[in-house]
């Protein structure tokens, strides 16, 4: 018996009992749907994350206060710090250095308020960090020599307190109880790595100092944010960074007290997690593949019980027990295979659908289907197939011709 025989066969089989079949093929219709959309969705998710996080730029160095747990009383980041860095002469790798002093704060306007996360920078800010206005002008020097209450809004606290993101420069929200003029509004840059960078104002970091954010040293910064020329910059500028730190610091290597992170280690972290939750929910997914896999089984052996004196019949005939084997394994192999395509189709329609879901809610998630997830699919629902229906297969191939035509 050739292929084609068999599956021709198996068709007339299945055809014969549609409604079992399919009921039958519905649980690897859910588990092959189920598996497609998480798996595209997943990867969705990883794509807007790390586009995200690249949007920040490639060439950036983060360095934060604390780093070896044996630093029991770690130096503070200061301001100091920073004008070290930004030393062509200490660091010729770095093109730009912005300090930041950052927490939250209250902010009201014509009888609205909101909280909101509110950070001190300095004018290298706009350009290390990236940031467009939609309207007004950025934290100047004269501003942070004057310690002047200026703000720049983003525009969900713009928004909230106004009611609209435009015609604001020159109005007065009150930070804390206390009167800030407002000079600019941010452009909209949504979440990122640092959160959702629309629901933050900006003050100059002086002020941030001196009456909103004080800490116990005035010189501290809660962080450095700074530019390397270039990303191949980043690996010599990282260590120029923490050679001058040491210094400053008089720590020995091995026992920082400060932590330098860069793009790629946010990249490498993000796709790790993101991966990790993709296999997982995966992982999820599949089990109802099995499920599907053990209802072909049922179906299979009692097939092989209602066709016993069939199998009977065709043994003493001249079929061969490869036939009856291979006869079982295409019928068992068509079940998923035709679950698996319709599985497959089914979960393109869910992904596409949380896709719509997610840009009606401004949500920037864009589930993608690879080839590779697809051919996954295919071949996992045909392997279940086969494995479930091996044992249906490999009872019918051991009936005895004799016995199977005294089947009643």
């Amino acid at each position: 018996m050739n292929i084609f025989q068999s599956i021709g066969e198996a068709l007339d089989s299945l055809n014969s009992n549609k409604m079992r079949s399919g009921l039958t093929i519905i649980g690897i219709v859910i588990g092959v749907a189920a598996v497609i959309a998480i798996i595209s969705i997943g990867r969705g998710a990883e794509g807007t994350i790390l586009g995200s996080i690249q949007g920040i730029g490639t060439n950036l160095i983060f360095v934060f206060q604390g780093g070896s747990e044996e630093v029991l009383n770690p130096n503070p980041i200061t301001l100091g710090d920073a004008s070290a860095i930004s030393d062509p002469f200490q660091a010729p790798s770095v093109a730009g250095v912005a300090p930041i002093l950052q927490g939250d704060a209250k902010v009201s306007a014509g009888g609205e308020s909101t909280t909101t996360r509110i950070i001190g920078v300095t004018p290298e800010y706009e350009v290390v960090r990236n940031s467009s206005l939609s309207e007004g002008d950025f934290v100047n020097e004269e501003q942070i020599l004057g310690k002047a209450s200026v703000v720049l809004l983003g525009t969900e606290v713009a928004d909230s307190l106004f009611g609209r993101t435009f015609n604001l420069t020159g109005e007065t929200v009150r930070i804390d109880g206390r009167p800030f003029r407002v000079i600019g509004v941010l452009e909209s840059k949504g979440g990122s790595t640092f959160g959702n960078e629309d629901d933050q104002i900006l003050v100059p970091l002086s002020t941030a100092q001196t009456r909103l954010l004080r800490r116990s040293n005035p010189d501290q910064v809660d962080a450095i944010i700074i530019q390397a020329f270039d990303s191949r910059s980043v690996p010599i500028a990282s260590e120029e960074i923490s050679n001058i730190l040491r210094t400053r610091h008089r720590t020995a290597i091995g026992t920082d007290d400060f932590t330098i992170l860069t793009q790629q280690d946010f990249l490498d972290t993000a796709s790790t997690i993101t991966s990790v939750l993709t296999i997982f929910l995966g992982g999820i997914a599949a089990i109802s593949l099995l499920v599907g896999g053990i209802g072909i089984m049922n179906i299979m052996l009692v097939s092989v019980t209602e066709r016993t004196r069939e199998i009977g019949l065709r043994k003493a005939l001249g079929a061969r027990r490869v036939d009856i084997l291979i006869q079982f394994l295409t019928e068992s192999a068509l079940l998923s295979m035709i679950g698996g395509i319709i599985g497959i189709g089914l979960g393109a329609v869910i992904s596409r659908i949380v896709g719509q879901i997610a840009a009606a809610s401004d949500t920037p998630l864009n589930p993608s289907i690879g080839v590779d997830t697809i051919l996954l699919a295919t071949l996992f629902s045909a392997a279940v197939g086969l494995f479930f229906g091996l044992y249906p297969a490999n009872r019918a191939a051991s009936l005895e011709p004799v016995e199977a035509l005294r089947y009643e």
